[in-house]
This record gives C-alpha cells, sequence and structure tokens, in this order.
C-alpha cells in the first residue's frame, strides 16, 4: 500500500437499510482501512453506515476522526467515542475539512449526502481544488448506474477525456485501495488552455 494513503475521508450514509449487508460492510471498511494502518476521516455520526465503519475501524485499533456540523453535534448523534472529533458551523466547512484531513476519498453505500460528498470530491479535481484519489466502492452493484451514468455524461461530451479517470471504482476494498495507490494525478481545468476546454 503506498504511504501517500496515511488517511482516507469515508463518505456512507446515515440511515441503516433494512438489508444487513451494507451495515456489514461499513463495518468491514472500518476495519479493513485500520489494518492497513490508515486513519479514518468520517461524518462524525454514530448511527447508519457512518457509526459502523468508526466502529470497525476503532475496534480493529485505528484511527478515526469525526467531523460533524454544530447543528448534529448537538442532538445525540455525534460518536463520542471517535479518536478525534471536530464540530464545524456547517457542511461547507465540513467538506473542507474532509479534504484537508485526507489523502483521498471512498465512497460507500449511502443517499442525497453521500452523493454530495462524492461529487464535490470529483468536481474538485477535475478544478485542480485537490490532486487525491477519488474511490467509489461498488459493493453489491449499488453503483452500476451511476458509474453508467458518469460513463454517458463522458460519452456525450461533458466530461473531458482528461477527467473520465477522476473517479475509481473497483467491487472490493483491497482493489480499490492498490488503484487509489496507484493514481496519477490528471491536469485540471485551472492548467488547461481554452483550446482544451
Amino acid at each position: 500500500m503506498s504511504s501517500s494513503l496515511n488517511r482516507l475521508a469515508v463518505y456512507c450514509g446515515s440511515a441503516s437499510p433494512s438489508d444487513p449487508r451494507y451495515i456489514e460492510l461499513a463495518r468491514d471498511v472500518g476495519r479493513g482501512l485500520a489494518e492497513r494502518g490508515i486513519g479514518v476521516v468520517y461524518g462524525g455520526g454514530r448511527l447508519g453506515l457512518m457509526g459502523a465503519v468508526a466502529a470497525g475501524a476503532l475496534e480493529a485499533g485505528g484511527e478515526v476522526i469525526g467531523v460533524i456540523p454544530e447543528a448534529l453535534a448537538g442532538s445525540e448523534v455525534a460518536n463520542r467515542d471517535c479518536t478525534e472529533l471536530f464540530t464545524v458551523g456547517g457542511m461547507h466547512e465540513r467538506k473542507q475539512r474532509f479534504t484537508d484531513l485526507s489523502d483521498g476519498f471512498v465512497t460507500i453505500p449511502g443517499g442525497v449526502g453521500t452523493m454530495d460528498e462524492l461529487w464535490e470530491a470529483v468536481s474538485w479535481s477535475q478544478l485542480g481544488y485537490h490532486t487525491k484519489p477519488v474511490g467509489l466502492l461498488n459493493a453489491f452493484g449499488f453503483y452500476d448506474h451511476l458509474i453508467a451514468f458518469n460513463r454517458h455524461m463522458a460519452e456525450v461530451g461533458f466530461v473531458r477525456p482528461a477527467h473520465q479517470g477522476i473517479i475509481i471504482a473497483d467491487k472490493t476494498l483491497p482493489e480499490l485501495l492498490d488503484k487509489m495507490a496507484a493514481y496519477q494525478p490528471h491536469t485540471p481545468i485551472f492548467q488547461m488552455k481554452a483550446s482544451d476546454l
């Protein structure tokens, strides 16, 4: 594993789907990262997949850094078991802190908030606000349609050829982490000439 992946932001749902595979997956991701010496940066909650990721990492002796907005911190949603828990003013500051604290991003199943986090990481990568790998764990085929839609955007011409490899997808965590460790940053929009745009 690349030494550059010391901490990864994990984006996932705060819900607990009725299918137990999702909670088990989240716990396995937390444990898997900790066993590889990779710290977890996540949303700071104790519920749903979020809480399961943190629990899996902590049980395996890993570092877990939570970043939670003030509005959620006081509602008994915050996970006080984290190695470190930051309370921030809002969602924009939260996502900036995720980016500042991590060496890359791993998105596992989740809902609207998870999609917001994933697409912001992709957008910021395209623009050049960061040069970190953006991983998508496509367990159970959960993200098949999203991967297909991203490919469709590229085919139509809304994702430039230089940026079509930003989302790094795989079905298992070990393979995903290997791909992320080998990621070579692309040319961001900020460095492109007008003729390339």
